[in-house]
C-alpha cells in the first residue's frame, strides 16, 4: 500500500502544477468608429441649394434680358423721334424750295392756254403758301429757335421770289427753247442764301440736342 500510493501522489501534484501554470486565452476585438455625415452635405440640402442656384441664375437672366429690351426699344424710339422731325424739317425746307421755284415755272408758263395757265398757277401756288403756314407753326412749337429762322427765311423768300413772281406774271410767256433758259439776271435768287444756311444751321443744332450722348 505505501508503494501504490507514492505514484498516485506525484501524478495528482503535476497535474496541478501543470493546470495552474497555463496562461488563460484571451479574445481581444478592434472597436471601429462609426462615420457620422457631414453638417450640411444630407442630399436634401445638397438638392436644394442646387435648385436655388438654378432659379437665381435665370431670374438675373431673365432681369438682364429685360433691361436690355427695354434700353433698345427707348433707343429705337428716340432715334425713330429724331428721324421724324428730321424728315418734317426737310419737308418745311422743300415747301420753300418749291415756293421760290415760281418765278421760273411763271415764265414757262404757255403762251397758247392764258386763262387755263393762270389758274393752273394759282392753285399750285395756293398749295404750296398752306404748306408753308403749316410748316411755320409746325417748327416753331418744335423749336424756338428753328422757327425763327424758317420764319425769317420764309419772310425772304416772299420779298424776293414774290417780287420776281410779279414781274414774270409782267412779262410775256417763253415761247421758243432757248427762251426757256432763264439767266440771273432776269430771276436772282442769291439773296436767300444767307437765310438759307442759317435755318440748317438751326435744324443742325437742334438734331445734335435731340441725339443721345453716346450716339454723338
Amino acid at each position: 500500500m505505501t508503494q501504490t500510493s507514492a505514484p498516485i501522489t506525484t501524478a495528482v501534484a503535476l497535474l496541478g502544477s501543470t493546470a495552474s501554470t497555463t496562461a488563460p486565452v484571451t479574445q481581444t476585438s478592434v472597436a471601429v468608429p462609426a462615420t457620422t455625415p457631414l453638417s450640411g452635405t444630407s442630399p436634401g440640402a445638397s438638392s436644394a441649394g442646387l435648385i436655388g442656384a438654378i432659379i437665381s441664375g435665370a431670374f438675373l437672366a431673365a432681369m438682364l434680358a429685360g433691361a436690355v429690351n427695354v434700353w433698345m426699344a427707348r433707343r429705337r424710339s428716340r432715334e425713330e423721334e429724331r428721324a421724324r422731325i428730321r424728315n418734317t424739317f426737310a419737308a418745311a425746307f422743300e415747301a420753300y424750295t418749291a415756293y421760290k421755284e415760281f418765278p421760273y415755272a411763271i415764265r414757262r408758263r404757255r403762251p397758247d392756254d392764258p386763262e387755263g395757265e393762270r389758274i393752273r398757277l394759282s392753285e399750285a401756288l395756293r398749295a404750296v403758301q398752306e404748306k408753308l403756314s403749316y410748316y411755320l407753326a409746325w417748327t416753331q412749337a418744335e423749336s424756338a429757335e428753328v422757327g425763327e429762322q424758317y420764319a425769317s427765311l420764309i419772310g425772304e423768300a416772299r420779298r424776293v421770289a414774290g417780287r420776281a413772281m410779279h414781274d414774270a406774271w409782267n412779262d410775256p410767256p417763253r415761247a421758243t427753247d432757248r427762251e426757256m433758259n432763264i439767266p440771273p439776271e432776269v430771276v436772282d435768287l442769291r439773296q436767300l442764301e444767307p437765310a438759307e444756311a442759317q435755318y440748317m444751321q438751326a435744324v443742325r443744332q437742334h438734331l445734335a440736342s435731340l441725339t443721345p450722348w453716346w450716339a454723338r
